[in-house]
Formats: structure tokens, sequence, C-alpha cells
């Protein structure tokens, strides 16, 4: 059966010719080097020019990254190698390398060489280290020497192509090619390493319109590819997949098998001759340069054919090699989140197809391996092969590991299979366009996806979303549905499917009941009881539990979830080169949180004890969201999240002792607001004196009309500096001598004065004489200006009648008080207005409606309008004080 090889494009860039592309093996670039001269390093993922380089006015024939030293090394038709730094754009060295056009250019693996090829025949190594000496020439070809390509198998080897007809194969240190491969009819343009499994193989391109591989340990011709129409112009064995790539003069690629060596597809993008390609180790992308531009194309799928039981061990696949390793024999070497795993790796031999997918039965017996359009299912201990077939488009398990499902290549027709032998097989009436294993047998159409009973294949319910993957939980109630954009967790209910009596043409209705829809792209998951664990599509590690999202890690680079072991307490993750990583998420916390959403509190509470406390709060958090505050309470081990929930359930009793652990200012506030809103104004006044909110306590004292605490509150509020409290405490009071002193000890004559002038003439005189020192101070003119009501009581009318008035109400105050009646029911009325309506239903002080307390140490041109709250700020300006 033909390779199944999905092709994709990824990135087109129309160009003057392009004679090298390179990709970068860290970061989405490609790099054209084009016959006008110029260098252009292209974002594939992005579709836009990152670099561009203006190198000489003649073709660029070469150009390769350089990663480790951030260089781009280009080789052109005026001899001359040129470096630049792609980072910077400076020109790093330049030299003449040749005495003819420079056709390619080898950078060494790990060594600072390149090898630079030219028409003049030679082949020559540099060493930047020595700062660029040319260390070693290699003579042989009679023509033109048109690709060089280090050995990836042995770096002191590379081999040369040449127009002569020749492929020759070198050693680094000796000055004779080791030997020569003799075979084609005109000159050969291109050679490429086979760089997997343990194939000595080496591929070349030539004018003769022919593709040869070699054994070159042999030094024999094992095979001959024909069917281009023109010069073969670049070759190259695919690093990820077996497939060999070819490009010709004819304007196509054409995509062969590397080990039968068929024909499996042939690209053409309409952009005239093909004239190069590049790869890249880990990556399934292909970079091809043209007449007229460049194109990226990824072929496959990156995702490694991997599997993990549920006892850790691991199957996986390089290339048609198949390998073993067990997650649980590591010895006692401590494992860390994210550190790489060192696997004891066994090899189990070579299978008879290229797997691209690995898949554990539910119980871990078997194991099946699908590519190529065929599957074969074998023992997962010895590999020993129990069933194979072909034809197949798809392979799923049911959650009976006996069972299974494939999806033929008709697109249409699904066949079951029972003990490895088919049991029935059917055409869905919606068509079949992919198929999903499980509890149910899910079938993907163009709109909708359909569930199967296993059994009776009657349809169980179809809806109307396009799935990317389906995951089921172990005891078939839960499974989450995947979208290109979201996931959607569904619950499914087996008795409503058995007792339905009402059943349309879209199943039954009630079958499933949609839990949650969270706006997030799952790559790979599993569940784990109710907790389902995926990576994302911005490489997160998370897991869904209870409507409740959590992060487990961010990770480096794309993983693939393998699986979980629960005796490890670990989740563990794969690259796409296998290499393994795991992140500790304790058993005890998924079956507590499974448990708690059973709502089985029982088994929960046998749990809770073997919850290791850094993972309490989590747990905490998680109770929190489903409700049950009270149980979060007592499981939460972080002092700031307990008083939150102490606060959120009104538990002042725990609320008052964490409160007082800590000492905080901010949770005596909170702790007096609550206790506010429970009308417990004994432990508020408490709580506000802990938080030195002073512009709460005056607000509380006011409003209960308790003068013993507004004096006291005046008093200390002096003390601590706080005068617009003292002030407006004062005022309430009635103690205007209290208020005036204030004024007076806080350099505030001029306010103090203007006060006196309303609310205590008695005392005008000495307050304009103590104004007018200040004042000489700093404006002799100004201060003689003012007026003393004693030295011109003409300026004052009505005077006498206002002292008279504050004569009487003295006399007429309580004994020890010197305010007018009713004054601090009448500010403490005001205050309460000016804030929130009911001081016992709310949460808010009136810190918010009282002035900073600093204001009265500003200077006197800062002083802004007494507000309607009572704040006793004065300006400069008479007419807006009214007086």
């Amino acid at each position: 059966m033909p390779i199944r090889l999905d092709v994709k494009r990824k990135f087109s860039a129309r160009s003057d010719r392009v004679k090298c592309v390179d990709l970068h093996p860290q970061e989405p670039w490609l790099l054209a080097s084009l016959y006008n001269g110029t260098v252009h390093i292209w974002d594939f993922e992005k579709s836009s020019m990152v670099k561009q380089f203006e190198v000489v006015d003649l073709p660029v024939r070469s150009a390769k990254f350089v990663p480790r030293k951030s260089w781009v090394i280009t080789g052109s038709d005026d001899m001359t190698v040129r470096v630049f730094n792609y980072n910077t754009l400076d020109k790093v060295h330049m030299f003449e390398a040749h005495t003819d056009y420079i056709r390619c250019i080898a950078v060494h693996p790990t060594q600072p060489y390149i090898l630079t090829s030219s028409d003049d025949m030679l082949i020559k190594l540099w060493d930047w280290d020595k700062k660029w000496q040319c260390t070693q020439v290699f003579e042989g070809h009679t023509h033109y020497v048109m690709q060089v390509v280090f050995n990836p198998k042995d770096n002191n080897l590379f081999a040369s192509a040449s127009l002569d007809r020749h492929v020759k194969v070198w050693q680094v240190g000796q000055q004779v090619p080791n030997f020569t491969l003799e075979g084609h009819d005109a000159g050969v343009n291109c050679i490429d390493y086979f760089q997997g499994g343990e194939k000595p193989y080496l591929i070349s391109g030539a004018d003769d319109k022919l593709v040869k591989i070699w054994d070159y340990q042999n030094k024999t011709c094992v095979q001959t590819l024909e069917g281009h129409a023109q010069n073969v112009s670049s070759v190259a064995f695919h690093p990820e997949l077996p497939i060999i790539l070819t490009g010709s003069e004819d304007g196509t690629v054409r995509v062969w098998h590397s080990s039968t060596y068929r024909l499996e597809t042939t690209l053409n993008y309409g952009l005239d001759r093909v004239w190069c390609m590049a790869h890249c180790r880990g990556s399934n992308n292909i970079a091809l340069g043209y007449d007229e531009g460049s194109i990226l194309v990824k072929l496959g799928r990156e995702e490694p054919a991997m599997s993990m039981d549920t006892s850790g061990k691991l199957i996986f696949a390089r290339h048609s090699e198949i390998q073993q390793a067990n997650l649980r024999n590591l010895g006692d070497v401590e494992v860390k989140d994210g550190e790489r795993l060192t696997l004891a790796i066994k090899d189990m031999g070579s299978c008879d197809i290229f797997p691209q997918t690995i898949q554990h039965n539910p119980n871990g017996r078997f194991v099946v391996m699908v590519g190529d359009g065929e599957y074969i299912i074998s023992t997962a201990m010895a590999l020993r092969n129990k069933a194979f077939g072909s034809g197949i488009q798809e392979f799923v398990w049911a959650a009976d590991s006996s069972e299974y499902a494939i999806r033929d290549f008709s697109f249409s027709k699904i066949k079951i299979f029972k003990n490895f032998k088919e049991k029935k097989s059917f055409t869905p009436s919606y068509g079949a366009e992919g198929i999903y294993g499980g509890n149910l047998l899910g079938v993907r159409s163009s709109n909708s996806l359909a569930f199967y009973s296993w059994d009776s294949l009657e349809l169980v319910r179809r809806i109307m979303i396009v799935p990317q993957k389906v995951y089921w939980s172990e005891n078939g109630e839960l499974l989450v549905i995947c979208t290109d954009e979201a996931y959607f967790i569904l619950r499914y209910d087996q008795s409503a499917v058995d007792t339905a009596e009402d059943i349309d043409e879209d199943g039954v209705e009630s079958a499933f009941e949609v839990i949650t829809e969270v706006e997030e792209v799952v790559k790979t998951g599993v569940w784990v009881g109710d907790c389902f664990i995926y990576t994302n599509s911005v490489n997160r590690l998370n897991y869904f539990v209870g409507g409740e999202v959590i992060t487990i890690s961010h990770l480096d680079r794309l993983m693939y979830l393998l699986g979980y072991l629960p005796k490890e307490n670990r989740v563990y993750l794969g690259d796409k080169d296998v290499n393994v990583v795991s992140y500790a998420l304790p058993l005890s916390v998924l079956e507590y949180q499974t448990a708690v959403m059973r709502k089985d509190f029982d088994t929960a509470d046998k749990y809770l004890p073997q919850i290791p406390s850094d993972q309490r709060t989590r747990v905490a958090h998680f109770l929190e969201k489903q409700g049950f505050k009270k149980q979060a309470l007592q499981v939460t081990t972080d002092p700031e999240h307990k008083f939150e929930i102490a606060i959120a359930i009104k538990d002042l009793k725990v609320a008052v002792q964490l409160a007082r652990e800590t000492e905080s200012e901010l949770r005596w506030k909170q702790l007096a607001d609550l206790a506010l809103t429970m009308s417990e104004l004994g432990l508020a006044q408490q709580c506000l004196k802990e938080a030195k909110d002073y512009n709460g306590l005056l607000l509380l004292a006011s409003s209960t009309g308790d003068r013993d605490a507004v004096r006291q509150l005046a008093n200390d509020a002096r003390d601590t500096g706080k005068n617009n409290v003292s002030f407006l405490g004062h005022f309430l009071l009635g103690d205007l001598d209290a208020c005036i002193d204030l004024l007076v000890s806080t350099g505030r004559p001029a306010e103090a004065a203007l006060f006196a002038r309303t609310h205590k003439p008695s005392r005008m005189s000495s307050l304009v004489k103590i104004w007018k020192e200040e004042l000489a101070k700093t404006n002799p003119k100004a201060a003689e200006s003012l007026a003393d009501p004693t030295d011109y009581p003409n300026l004052f009318p009505e005077l006498e009648e206002s002292l008279d008035l504050e004569r009487q109400r003295d006399a007429n105050a309580p004994a020890g008080v010197a305010a007018e009646p009713s004054a601090l029911a009448a500010a403490g009325a005001e205050v309460a207005a000016a804030s929130t309506p009911a001081a016992a239903t709310t949460t808010t002080t009136a810190e918010d409606d009282v002035e900073d307390d600093d204001d009265f140490d500003l200077d006197a041109d800062d002083l802004g309008d007494g507000d309607a709250d009572g704040d006793m700020n004065f300006d400069d300006d008479d007419e807006d004080l009214g007086i």
C-alpha cells in the first residue's frame, strides 16, 4: 500500500532565481540565496522577511546557517566567501576562496570547519578558529565540483558530486579520495547521505535525468530511480520519514519510498525549474528553491509514533526500527520535573511497515502499529504478530481490549473486529471521514460526529460538531470532544439510552449532557479518574477537573502526553525525538478530586491525609470553586487563602485568629468590614483600632453617637499626626478651642483666624496677631494690611452681636462641654449621609470619604474647600469660605 503522506504548503515567496536554501534548526527561518546577489531570511510561520543581505552583484550560489556562531556564510561568483552575523547584519569576515565560481558550502556539524567546492575543480577545508586558514585542499575531480556533503554518521568523511560524472568519498586529513562511484552517463549535480537506520546509503542526481542509490560500503548502485524529464538538480533523504525527494529542472519534486523505491507522489507548484532543497533533522519541513521563488512544505505528521501502557512500558519507532523502554526501571535516581529521563532502550527489531502511529490496547497486552495503509497487531512484550491488515485509513481500539475497528480506503466502510476476527461491518449513513475509539464508536462526517454502539452498531447520538480528537474516561461516563478552537466535556448516560423510547434520526437526545466548554486547543490528552490531563497549543501541561483548569507546568517545547503512572505519582511526556520527561502529580490529589466530583465525601476523607502538604492549597482552591468553602478552610495550608475563605464564609472566630497571627493592617480592615456587615460593632471597633484606621473609627463612633469614643479618637489622632480626623473629632464634640489650637499648632494661623471669625469670635484678635507675626516673616507688607478687630472694629460689622451669641451659647452648654446643642448628632448624620447609607450593612469604611490625613502638613495654597463629609481643609480665598 502507498504511504499515507500529508503534504501541506506552509510558506511561499516569489523572488528572483533561488540557487540555495537552508533551514535554521531552532528558529522558524528559511534562508534563500538568489541569483541577483542577495540573501533573504524568511520567517515561514509569519510569512515575513526577517533579514536581508546585499552580498554582491553576482549570483550567490550557496548560503548556509551556522547557528552556534549566529552566522550566515555565503559563496558567490566573485570567488569570495563572506561571513555575516545574522543578528546584527554585520560582515564578520570575507576572503577569496577559489579561482572560479563557488558552487557549494558545507558546514561541519561539530568542528570549526567548512568545505567549499568550486568550478576550479577543487575542494577546500577552512578552519575559522585559525583565522579562516585553508588547512587542506582536495584534488581529484576533472570538472566542476557541484556539491559536497558531510557524512552524518562519520563526520570525518564527506562526499562530492562533479560534472565529471563521478561521486567521490573523501576523508578529512587525506589528500586522495577513499573511492569513486561511477555509473551516471552525465554530470552529477547533487548528493545526500541517508541519515536513519543502519543503511550505508548515498543518493545522487545527474544530468542524465536519473537518481541513483549507492551502497558506499559495497561501492555498488542498489537502485536507479527514473521518471524526471529534465536534469536532476537536487536530491535528499528525508531525515524523519522513509522517503526520498528529488527535484528537477522539469519543475517537479518527486517523492519516493526509501525502502520500496516506489513513486509516492509528485509536487509541482508552477515556479519553473527546481534548483535546490533543504531539510532539518527533527522536522518534517522541506524547503525548495525555484526559478521564481521559495516554497516550504510539511510532509506527514510530526507527532512521534510511541505509546505507553499502564505499567510504564514504552514502545516507539525510529523509522522502521521498533524499540522499547520501561519508565519504572530508572533505579534510585531522583527524578526532577522537566528533566530528560535516561532510558534503558531495548531494540525489538524491524517492522515490515513504517509505523506512523503506535497504540496499546486498553489492558496493555497488545500493541498496534499503523502505517503505509496497513496495520500489524503484536504482543506488547515480545512483538509477536497476532493479526494484520491492509487497505485501511484508520485503526481504533474499543473500551473492550479485544475489540477494534478500522476504516478502509473506501472512506465510508467501517469494519469491527473482536478477538482478531471480523465481527461486523457497516457504512454510516452520514459518511465516514474519521473514526474514534472508546466506550462508543465515534464516526466523523463532514459536519457532525455520530456515536454508535460497538455491539449493535445502532446510532446512539449524532452531534453537530467537527472534532479533531475524542477521549473517553476509563469508566465510560465522561468524554472530551476536541475541536480546532476549544474542547467540550460531556457526560454519557447509559441508562438514558437503555430506557429511551423517543429515538429520532439523531439518536437519543438525553444520551449526553454538556458539562462545560474550555477555549483551549488540546494537542494530546488522557483521563485519570474524572480528571482530564492534556497538553495545549501554547505548550502548557494542564488538567481539568470540576470546572477548573489547573496548570501543572509550562513546557519549553512541543511535547506529547504518554500517560500517567499512579505508583510513581507522575505524568510522562515525550517530544518528537522521543526524549521523555515527567512531572509530579500525586495520585491522592486526583483521587480526592474525583471523589469530590462524584460527591463521595467518605472516600474523599480517606484520601485527604495522603495528600502532600504542598498540594493542599491547590486542592483547597478546587474545593472552593466547587462551593465547598468550609472544607476548603480545613484543607488549605496557605494563611492568606485561609483568611480569604474565613471572610467569605463569615467565620469571625477563625478570621480574628488569623489576623492576630500576621498583624496585617489590610486583614484587620477586611475583618472590620465583615464585622460591620454582621452588626458586630464592638469587634468592628477593635479591628479598626488594630488597623489604625482612624477614618473608619470616626465614622463608627460618630454614627453611634459615642462621645467618649470620639474624644479618645480625636486625642489619639492628634498624637499620631492624623490632623484631619483629630480636627473633625473635636469639631463634632463642639470643642472649638481644641480645633483652633490644632490649627495653630500645625502652622495654620490664617485658617485658625478665619475659623474663629465664624465659630469663636472672642479669639479673633489673638489669632490675627499670630497670623501677622507669621506672615511678616515672608511678606511684611501683606502682614501690615491685616486688620485686628480690636484696633479696627469698624471693619467688622455685627462683631458685638457675634460675641453676645457666643457668650449665650457657652452659658447654655452642658458642664464641661463648649459645643452647640446636638452638634455631635448633626455632624454624625452629616458624615453618615456623605458616606454609604447604612454603616451596619456595607463593607465600605470612611477612609474613602475623608481626605488624606496629612492635609494639614501641606502648604496653605494646596488646601481645598471643606468637603460635605466634614473634612476641614481651608482655602486662602475668603469668598470660598462664606465669611
